[in-house]
């Protein structure tokens, strides 16, 4: 034995959000290029929801998926990464500093990103069911600010899935292997407290909740498209 361990890291909430986001956004992609509208929708509101929890359970869940426990000052980030560069950076238990900013940007986009399709108009078969709210200019503003959006969630993923390589080739730790397993092998010598795991009845309340309160939004969408 070399003295490794392993730690428990991420609660199944935060990998379910995490696959699922990785999941959905090769599937709206393939749904807005095909014209399956129907599905594309769909896809926006499970996202909507997705990101709705776990935005609340970076306040209310675990400790490694709260943003006070990951988000740290930009010079932090900074620091980190010149650390990478130096192949010393330390071993963090759940987001690195400069990882953190990256979920706090995705998810912003994704948020971003599924609000503005609520609102989005094409003028021919698609409407958010928030269109009708709002005047025309509005409707054209929301919908490019969706399109646009997209390219750079995608420019963010590639960047990400870039980093995660990097930190494989670079300093041979393994990003990938704790988000499906949950746990990560702590090094020799290192002290590390386990994490809190947040409650599991309140994290499906608020899957829940965030499920609830996206269906009923999509309930606001006139019966008739053109009305």
């Amino acid at each position: 034995m070399d003295g490794r361990h392993r730690l428990k890291v991420w609660d199944p909430w935060v990998r379910l959000v995490h696959w699922a986001i990785v999941l959905l956004l090769p599937l709206q992609f393939w749904s807005a290029k095909t014209a399956r509208f129907d599905l594309h929708v769909a896809f926006g509101y499970a996202m909507l929801a997705l990101v709705a929890f776990r935005i609340a359970w970076g306040v209310v869940g675990s400790d490694t998926a709260r943003f006070s426990h990951f988000l740290r000052s930009p010079a932090a980030a900074l620091e980190h990464l010149r650390h990478v560069g130096r192949r010393e950076a330390p071993v963090d238990v759940g987001h690195n500093a400069a990882g953190g900013w990256m979920v706090l940007a995705l998810l912003l986009l994704l948020l971003t990103q599924a609000v503005t399709g609520l609102f989005a108009d094409d003028g021919v078969l698609t409407r958010g069911p928030l269109a009708h709210l709002v005047g025309g200019a509005w409707n054209d503003r929301a919908t490019a600010v969706h399109v646009r959006v997209f390219w750079v969630i995608a420019a963010c993923a590639v960047l990400h899935v870039l980093a995660v390589l990097a930190y494989r080739k670079v300093l041979g730790r393994n990003l990938v292997a704790p988000m499906v397993t949950g746990s990560m092998e702590v090094p020799p010598g290192m002290q590390a407290r386990a994490p809190r795991m947040g409650n599991p009845a309140l994290a499906v309340a608020l899957l829940a909740a965030a499920g609830g309160l996206v269906w009923w939004i999509s309930t606001l969408k006139p019966a008739s498209l053109f009305d």
